[in-house]
């Protein structure tokens, strides 16, 4: 019986395994820095269809400028988050959520007009389909300044 169970094992582990995507969060990547402090950012976005992706896609991104900094692209985009406090998305919990719902104050911050005069770093949307889901890849900027502006207004950050 456990020599059938050894076989099985041995069976089971030489199949060819497939792997997925699925679940792989890709970070945002610097393109740039505009003259206004804004980003410029390659981000991704998975929904259950192309607007879910592309709106996912945009809240990482201011997200991820606020509270993560960006690492990843070229070297001219600021690493340090705007809100350096530690744990400040759950310490602001309530705020935050309403900040970023569906359509909500985050939009204001973020938009997919590039507006660099070379086409070198514009591609056509990128997207990969799933059963279940869609994963978008946009071009879009985030306003880092005014941002930080609104965190100090709204006492999330402390005044200079």
């Amino acid at each position: 019986m456990t020599l059938a169970y050894a076989v099985m094992g041995i069976m089971s582990s030489c199949k060819t395994q497939t792997q997925t995507n699925a679940y792989y969060r890709y970070e945002p990547e610097c393109l740039g820095v505009e003259l206004d402090g804004s980003q410029t950012l390659r981000v991704w976005g998975v929904g259950k269809n192309k607007s879910d992706a592309v709106e996912q896609a945009k809240k990482d991104a201011v997200r991820a400028v606020c509270f993560k900094g960006i690492r990843g692209g070229l070297s001219g985009c600021n690493t340090r988050p705007v809100i350096y406090e530690v744990n400040a998305e759950e310490k602001y919990e309530d705020y935050f959520n309403a900040f970023f719902k569906d359509n909500g104050e985050y939009s204001k911050y973020v938009s997919m007009k590039d507006e660099r005069r070379t086409d070198f770093f514009k591609k056509d949307k990128e997207k990969e389909n799933s059963k279940h889901f869609v994963k978008y890849g946009i071009t879009d900027r985030v306003l880092r300044h005014e941002l930080k502006k609104r965190f100090e207004n709204d006492n999330i950050l402390p005044k200079k």
